[in-house]
């Protein structure tokens, strides 16, 4: 089950963070505090320990180097891995208090067993996985940092399950999701045609007199399929193209194209594609189960971001290092915001540039 905050970091957005001083005050969140020299020990780990800063990357694919000073990131590094730290402790806090949740060995064990996978899901989708394990990740982090993830990864975990608007990821509770939305996992088979701009209109007024799909990919698609009345195959839940596929043909009827195409590059030229759902046939859950899983878990992470943004917004008193950046509303919720910048016309480009990579002479 997914986090109810991105595990270790939301957004890196590839940078690195600010050099900060011995003396920084860190981060509060309903009293509860990271002190600035904490905060400065999980940046140096993450950009000093491969394994570590792999996963890290996996878990938001964006690259991110030392700043000149050392153990470094840049301003808008720095209020991200801030924002993290505000929305776990937040999450912590509110769980232990109005959810009584005190976890027990056994359920920090589970709760790192999760965080572990999560990890190995992570480095698995990068098209170079990390050499090092998640097992060594974790391994890399201060224990401090650690345990944090361990005990933010149980009370995420906690908090999502007990979410009126939540469904439990069992296979009870998923069958009985799927057999009141079968319709949704049928196995879609498709015809399309590509149109070159200057058959569109010609296309289009085939179209509304009523020529079929078979006969519209004969005479107009650029595509091979063409050939073949268009016919591009069947895709069933367990197929990875299967979310494209049913999102491209939701709101069209059986046996017709859509009236407004995709618009996409065919043999490097602009080109229209229409897709046209020629059939569909109800797929058995054991099937569907994979696509199932995946719906439920984007749902109940939906569901989740929206009760993070209420406990943030609601219930916690927060307050952050200038060093680190600003807390304020956002247009996707409270969030930590990165230092504005002065304008380079007023101080020069060179000095800008030193602020945005962390210049050991300026803390």
């Amino acid at each position: 089950m997914r986090r109810l905050v991105a595990l270790l970091v939301i957004a890196l957005l590839g940078a690195t963070l600010y050099g900060l001083s011995n003396n920084a005050s860190g981060i509060s969140v309903n009293g509860a505090t990271v002190s600035g020299s904490t905060f400065r020990s999980e940046l140096a780990a993450i950009s000093t320990n491969a394994t570590l800063g792999c996963y890290v990357a996996a878990l938001d694919p964006v690259s991110f180097a030392p700043g000149a000073g050392g153990a470094s990131m840049n301003a808008s590094g720095a209020a991200a891995w801030a924002n993290l730290r505000v929305e776990g402790i937040a999450i912590n806090e509110f769980a232990a208090k109005n959810l009584k949740f005190h976890p027990d060995a056994a359920t920090l064990a589970k709760a790192r067993a999760s965080l572990e996978g999560e990890l190995t899901a992570a480095s698995s989708n990068l098209q170079t996985p990390c050499t090092g394990t998640s097992v060594q990740a974790l391994s890399e982090m201060p224990s401090e940092m650690r345990n944090f993830e361990i005990a933010s990864q149980a009370a995420s975990l906690d908090l999502v399950a007990k979410l009126n608007t939540t469904v439990p990821l069992t296979t009870a509770s998923m069958q009985q999701y799927y057999s009141t939305h079968t319709s949704d996992y049928d196995t879609i088979c498709v015809s399309v045609a590509v149109i070159a701009p200057s058959q569109l209109t010609a296309f289009n007024q085939a179209q509304s007199q009523g020529m079929s799909v078979a006969a519209l990919a004969k005479k107009f698609s650029a595509d091979p399929s063409g050939r073949k009345g268009g016919a591009y195959g069947c895709f069933a839940p367990s197929s990875s193209s299967y979310s494209g596929v049913r999102t491209d043909t939701l709101s069209t009827a059986l046996n017709t194209f859509p009236t407004t195409p995709q618009q996409v590059t065919y043999n490097n030229a602009t080109a229209d594609l229409f897709v046209a759902p020629t059939s569909r046939t109800p797929t058995p859950f054991a099937q569907a189960e994979s696509a199932v899983l995946s719906d439920l878990e984007n749902a109940n992470a939906s569901a989740a971001s929206t009760e993070r943004e209420r406990i943030l917004y609601l219930d916690s008193v927060v307050a952050i290092d200038p060093s680190l950046g600003r807390w304020g509303l956002g247009t996707s919720g409270p969030s930590v915001f990165a230092p504005a910048m002065p304008s380079s016309s007023a101080v020069g480009t060179a000095t800008i540039t030193a602020l945005g990579v962390g210049a050991s002479t300026y803390k």
